[in-house]
């Protein structure tokens, strides 16, 4: 069994949440910044998974000029990290 620890960043965008995981450049939304985090957990799997299937490469890290970190204020952004367990 081998774990994974990613990073996951939230960000208020109009009327939604923005949710990206710079490592694996997947992205998903919510109305709401846990709904935003549970749907990035579900497609981090969902990537995973197909990635380990299909023999695929997993990791496609997110061009530096596209990474929120780069230009949204540090205070608006949520960075939390997140482990994905590789049976």
């Amino acid at each position: 069994m081998e774990w994974f620890v990613f990073t996951g960043i939230i960000w208020k965008e109009s009327d939604e949440y923005s949710a990206l995981c710079p490592e694996l450049d997947i992205a998903s939304q919510g109305e709401t910044i846990a709904e935003a985090r549970k749907n990035l957990l579900e497609a981090a799997v969902l990537h995973l998974e197909g990635s380990f299937e299909d023999d695929l490469p997993y990791s496609r890290p997110v061009p530096a000029s596209d990474d929120p970190r780069k230009s949204i204020p540090a205070e608006s952004l949520e960075i939390f990290n997140f482990k994905v367990k590789n049976d």
